[in-house]
């Protein structure tokens, strides 16, 4: 497909710099795009890229200048582009349709319209899924479980008893929900399993990534908040709340009985202790171990997790170790031989 700048600029919104009449057939990196390719820059850090780049044209943020390649300008260079990737190259893969012949559906369950199943999905009995719900191939969803409407769910997707799904969701392959959460008691030198009877309820427009486990809670709920998006290889426990629009990135870990307010960011491999809070707005950057509740809008890195203004100062510290190790050993020969010096003369 093909379309000129001008139509683009008036699909994103954006201020057009340059030629309105080049012709756009690709989209692509920065870094690999070709003659007749689109691209965008959203990090500072890529600008050198801009001189060297094959791309035809550049979606910037507003403040960027330059005169070598058209520009469309925006606010937010990668939502333009994101809109540009779905007209260049709609996506055309082809979801399940129907109801596949090996799929095992309890009799009792009710399936909304233009549901599809794919192959070998087992749904047991008092199960409801929404209008056009996608279930792929290999998924199991247990009794008395909801699913939404529109909603997608890849293949091996195992959604346990109980559990309740918004409208809109989207779960990656691999992704448990609803595994008993990690309670035991330890009676005479012996680990007693503690029952897990509550459930998950995962709100509308949510995202999870593959290979994720959410744990259902001991009793009421875990609660997964509107809009949230989970990436891949995230462990939720039992009785954790998250907020709405909160982004959890991979490896992340979050113990039993926390809960993140809205718009929190945990970045890669944080781990999070149970029983705290995470105020609303709060940036726990990656491998950040946190023992304590945060304030509201904080921003915390370091183990254990401190503002990471003063992370930073420590971390430099740290760094400095051998060498102030060194200067400390020689500080101490010269003490020893002012000591040697004093005692003879004295």
């Amino acid at each position: 497909m093909k379309f000129t700048l001008k139509e683009i600029a008036n699909l994103v919104g954006g201020e057009l710099v340059g030629d309105p009449h080049v012709v756009v057939t690709g989209i692509s990196g920065i870094k690999e795009a070709r003659e007749g390719d689109i691209t965008f820059l959203a990090n500072s850090k890529y600008y050198p890229l801009m001189k060297i780049t094959r791309a035809s044209a550049i979606i910037t943020s507003k403040d960027v200048v330059d005169e070598k390649k058209p520009l469309i300008r925006t606010d937010n260079p990668s939502l333009a582009f994101t809109k540009v990737v779905e007209l260049v190259a709609p996506n055309h893969i082809a979801h399940p349709q129907g109801i596949h012949p090996t799929a095992v559906i309890g009799k009792s369950s009710k399936l909304g319209s233009n549901v599809a199943i794919g192959p070998y999905v087992i749904i047991e009995e008092e199960v409801k899924i929404g209008d056009n719900t996608i279930i792929y191939g290999g998924c199991y969803i247990g009794h008395h479980t909801q699913v939404g409407s529109s909603c997608l769910i890849y293949p091996n997707v195992s959604i346990r008893e109980r559990i309740q799904v918004g409208n809109r969701v989207i779960i990656h392959s691999g992704a448990v929900i609803g595994s008993d959460g990690f309670g035991f008691a330890t009676v005479k030198g012996v680990q007693k399993k503690i029952p897990q009877i509550g459930t998950v309820a995962i709100e509308d427009d949510v995202e999870i990534g593959a290979n994720v486990t959410i744990d259902r809670a001991r009793f009421d709920k875990t609660i997964i908040g509107r809009g949230t998006k989970i990436d891949n290889l995230v462990q939720i426990a039992h009785n954790v709340v998250i907020g709405q629009n909160c982004i959890i990135v991979a490896q992340a870990g979050i113990s039993g009985s926390t809960t993140l307010d809205k718009g929190v960011i945990l970045a890669g491999q944080a781990g999070l202790v149970g029983h705290i809070t995470i105020g609303e707005g709060t940036i726990v950057a990656a491998q950040a171990g946190v023992t304590k509740s945060i304030p509201s809008y904080s921003k915390v890195s370091g183990y254990p997790a401190k503002p990471h203004h003063l992370a930073k100062r420590v971390n430099a510290c740290v760094q400095r170790l051998p060498e102030l190790y060194k200067k400390i050993k020689e500080l101490e020969e010269k003490i020893k031989k002012l000591e040697k010096k004093l005692s003879k003369s004295g």
